[in-house]
């Protein structure tokens, strides 16, 4: 097929090059303008972009590709199908008219759950078992579009944001290549979105990571979890921002409130939640790389009855 492929971030790359690898003709990379990055402000290159250039397939990167110029430029190149993950921007009708098999959306959740922006950082929080991939032909609402394959993928059980975005990555690269196979072998079978089961998956902001103590142990957990690597949990430890990046859930429960570290141990200490406690095992302070809650206390003594607070 002649593939005009729509995508951004690490998650589209093995998309993208899964289709080249099984001989379809990239005709067209579309991507999000390059942007500064670091104290310097260099312009780095989208990932999807760099892949592109490598494989010599040229790049469109429009501000808005709802302009009427932007819709034009897509229509030169012919393709048969446009594949989309991640990209950015919400497609206009044109657009996704413009080819004989229409666009087609590689979805990091088992549709019609987690529409929306975040739904791999989503289903950790939420403490989903099993999460997956959808492939669907996309129409004008958000996530809507009729479903057309599925891939399940079951979270361990110290799932990160980080480690399942790489697994459904994978997994979605395998299964855009399987359906634009059914699709030109005409045996697609489509199948209608019911209503959502769950809340929209909203953009992750660093609001989100402000870690509060009056939750249950469990759900504090998985937030860490979720928000691992970005854009973390945290909290406010003597006027400083600690972020946490792993934590183990205890049973038990003292008459601290909720904040107050119960426990200082030689490789963690405890925090009191609102429901049980927290061993905190990983953290980071500002200016200090990653390091073992143990390699911590060695440098900075931590004493019972110290309370964390809210970091904003």
């Amino acid at each position: 097929m002649k593939v005009i492929f729509m995508g951004t971030p690490d998650f589209s790359v093995g998309t993208l090059e899964a289709l080249i690898e099984a001989g379809h003709e990239v005709v067209l990379a579309v991507t999000q303008p390059d942007k500064p990055k670091g104290r310097g402000g260099k312009m780095q290159y989208p990932p999807v972009k760099e892949v592109a250039l490598e494989h010599d397939i040229p790049v469109f990167q429009p501000k808005k590709i709802r302009d009427p110029q932007s819709i034009e430029e897509l229509r030169k190149y012919e393709a048969d199908v446009m594949v989309v993950i991640a990209f950015g921007q919400i497609l206009p009708k044109e657009i996704l008219k413009m080819t004989p098999y229409g666009c087609i959306n590689v979805h990091a959740s088992l549709l019609p759950k987690y529409r929306g922006a975040a739904p791999i950082q989503w289903a950790v929080i939420n403490g989903e078992r099993v999460s997956g991939v959808t492939t669907m032909q996309m129409d004008e609402g958000l996530d809507t579009g009729d479903m057309i394959m599925k891939t399940e993928v079951v979270l361990d059980e110290k799932e990160t944001g980080g480690s399942l975005h790489d697994k459904l990555a994978l997994e979605g690269a395998k299964l855009c290549v399987h359906t634009l196979k059914v699709l030109e072998e005409k045996t697609a079978v489509w199948e209608k979105q019911e209503d959502s089961p769950t809340e929209y998956a909203r953009m992750l902001d660093k609001k989100l990571g402000d870690i509060d103590w009056t939750k249950d142990a469990a759900s504090i957990e998985r937030l860490i979890r979720g928000l691992n690597p970005w854009p973390s949990a945290y909290t406010k430890w003597n006027s400083k921002i600690m972020k946490i990046w792993e934590a183990d859930v205890l049973e038990g429960q003292t008459d601290q409130m909720p904040g107050t570290i119960v426990k200082v141990e030689k490789d963690g200490f405890c925090v009191q939640t609102g429901t049980g406690l927290i061993k905190v095992l990983s953290l980071q302070i500002p200016g200090k790389k990653r390091m073992d809650a143990g390699a911590f206390l060695r440098g900075y003594p931590m004493e019972e009855g110290t309370v964390l607070s809210s970091g904003m």
